[in-house]
């Protein structure tokens, strides 16, 4: 049985996942073809084109194999994966190992990505990767650093002093070679992944999305050393970050089974003026509501 899944919709911002600490993470914006992390590769993952995986730590990247697996047994294109630059190889290492098994390697399309390093998914939308405070230590002692994911509706908008020229003159002056539009972006949805405070909430595409996606590990008093030694943030920590950030909706993952979520939202309030609580939550407060299941003829619904 898969984890229980939220959902949440923002004006065109619709989001479907999941989000426990230790046990699984993967969101996904089907409108948007886009995912952020694997998670066990549930099914509500399998129809997305694009996944961009933050790091490497099992509850986020578990499911990296079957979800190219099941998408060649749906007789679905193989999907796209992007993923820091070190942990290219060792996925596609996994693949092959998993091929060993199973003896079948699926197809998979496998990108390394970098902070800064926009990746064009259409003509009017890029994911642009941004590095967030969550080294992944690995057996050799190396770390690999974590990423974040801002998702950008781009638009070329006129300048204004060419609004009120007609169609042929906008066409005489693009043949003369005259810029007059210029590039605007509106960050949709940004999703931090695990990860502590750092510079990249004074990005512009994070702090001003319309939906953010911000972790918020540990809410128990006595687990803050917790959250300092694995790079995670506190309930404690929001006061000072979330006054600062723009977003219309701020949605908190990855919450610790250990905290109950009434539990976490009463320390929440705690930490947070009331206009501020308007805009946040915890991610699995809006849990899917099951849909009913349509009878045969003649039959009862269960």
């Amino acid at each position: 049985m898969g984890a229980p899944l939220a959902e949440f919709t923002h004006g065109n911002v619709h989001l479907l996942g999941s989000s426990l600490a230790g046990e699984e993470t993967f969101i996904v914006a089907p409108e948007l073809n886009v995912a952020f992390d694997v998670g066990r590769a549930q099914r509500e993952l399998l129809g997305v084109d694009h996944v961009f995986l933050s790091h490497g730590h099992m509850d986020h990247a578990a499911g990296i194999a079957y979800y190219f697996s099941q998408r060649m047994f749906i007789d679905t294109p193989p999907g796209h994966l992007y993923a820091p630059v070190g942990l290219v190889e060792p996925i596609r290492d996994l693949l092959r190992l998993w091929a060993q098994i199973d003896g079948h390697e699926p197809p998979a399309h496998i990108h390394p990505v970098e902070a800064g390093v926009d990746v064009q998914l259409r003509r009017d939308m890029v994911v642009r990767p941004f590095a967030v405070n969550h080294p992944c230590r690995r057996q050799d002692r190396s770390t690999i650093d974590a990423l974040g994911f801002s998702v950008i509706e781009v638009r070329q908008k006129i300048f204004e002093e060419y609004a009120q020229l007609t169609g042929p003159q906008i066409v005489e002056l693009k043949r003369q070679g005259v810029q007059i539009t210029r590039r605007v972006e509106i960050p949709l949805v940004a999703y931090t992944g695990d990860t502590a405070a750092g510079d990249f909430l004074e990005l512009p595409y994070v702090r001003g999305a319309k939906v953010l996606l911000l972790e918020c590990t540990f809410v128990e008093p006595d687990h803050m050393d917790r959250a300092r030694a694995g790079a995670h943030l506190h309930v404690r920590d929001l006061g000072a970050i979330i006054p600062r950030l723009e977003n219309e909706k701020i949605l908190l993952i990855h919450l610790s089974r250990r905290t109950p979520l009434a539990t976490a939202k009463a320390m929440l309030r705690r930490e947070l003026s009331a206009s501020d609580l308007e805009r946040v939550s915890f991610f699995m407060e809006h849990r899917r509501r099951r849909r009913p299941a349509i009878a045969e003829p003649g039959e009862s619904p269960e």
